[in-house]
């Protein structure tokens, strides 16, 4: 295997979402690749998150979900369908800024 930028970015994505769901995100990456309908807009929060933390409200939520909607894509099975580290940066710096994450 070689190792490369996409293998980071997918390194980002899988421990960003171990943060948010508590686990391995594992078993919830397989189940979304294999489930031709699944869409990320039929996630709900509350069925993603550590069930041993409290749900998050307003901006708290929203700046989860904006990781949460970030980490995704880093995940993706094909390595060129992965955002760049680069963007991931911005985007998480842009968020950060704006005081949306």
């Amino acid at each position: 295997m070689r190792v490369t930028e996409k293998c980071d970015v997918y390194s980002f994505g899988v421990v960003s979402l171990e943060v948010l769901m508590g686990r391995h995100p594992g078993e919830f990456l397989s189940s979304l690749s294999s489930s031709l309908s699944s869409n990320q807009a039929d996630l709900l929060l509350k069925d993603v998150l550590d069930p041993r933390l409290e749900a998050p409200t307003g901006q708290l939520a929203n700046k989860v979900v904006s990781v949460f909607t970030l980490a995704l894509p880093c995940t993706n099975d094909n390595p060129d369908s992965r955002p760049t580290m680069n963007f991931v940066a911005q985007e998480l710096s842009s968020h950060t800024n704006s005081s949306s994450l």
